[in-house]
């Protein structure tokens, strides 16, 4: 099958109508997977993964929250911190964004889907939704997880404010061994230093740079 048959077509529809979908119920969430992305395919590419795990690791990461699809927008929209009840809800984003790339059909999707429903998984086995840890949880996970959490804590959030790149690198420091992997982490914090994405006040919606899904 060869990329402009029709079904290779309509996958390639399939992905847009999907980031189109995540971009009309949560424009921010939409931002913050490009920004994902970029700096997951930065690790990625740093590994030297191969071009298949890079595929699944861009598909992961563009669609790591698409499950928030899922969750009512007064959990998803709440301008303060969730109750333990919206919180286990929320939790909930994990497995539904397995189950919605699972369904997809586009190329690696069985593999993106087991990253995305990892991405929220420590090191320590202390994150969820299966309490996996160390060498257990997906690479394309781990590298997901860092990506994720240093654009989170670069955008000002309701229950948190904004901060600045060496606050953030100084919580991710702690975090490794404990969230992160830390041989990923020691890769990461040299990376980050020479990136594009290092400067909060510079974050647009990443066009232009690692935001294409599919060639």
């Amino acid at each position: 099958m060869k990329q402009g048959e029709p079904v290779c077509q309509t996958k390639q529809g399939s992905a847009r109508a999907l980031s189109l979908a995540l971009s009309l119920r949560d424009r921010l969430t939409q931002l913050h997977s490009e920004r994902v992305l970029g700096l997951s395919a930065l690790i990625g590419r740093r590994c030297a993964l191969e071009p298949a795990a890079m595929a699944v690791l861009r598909l992961a990461a563009c669609f790591h929250d698409i499950g928030k699809i899922g969750v009512p927008d007064h959990i998803l929209l709440k301008p303060a911190r969730f109750d333990p009840e919206e919180w286990d809800v929320m939790k909930g984003h994990a497995e539904m964004g397995q189950r919605i790339i699972a369904e997809t059909g586009l190329a690696g999707a069985d593999e993106a889907a087991r990253v995305i429903r990892h991405h929220h998984e420590h090191y320590d086995g202390s994150g969820y939704p299966d309490g996996l840890a160390g060498e257990a949880i997906p690479f394309c996970s781990r590298i997901i997880s860092i990506a994720d959490s240093y654009d989170a804590m670069a955008e000002s959030r309701p229950y948190h404010p904004l901060r600045s790149h060496s606050q953030i690198m100084d919580i991710l420091q702690q975090e490794s061994g404990g969230k992160h992997d830390p041989d990923l982490m020691r890769l990461f914090c040299q990376l980050i230093e020479s990136s594009d994405f290092k400067p909060h006040a510079l974050y647009p919606s990443a066009e232009g740079r690692e935001t294409g899904l599919l060639p």
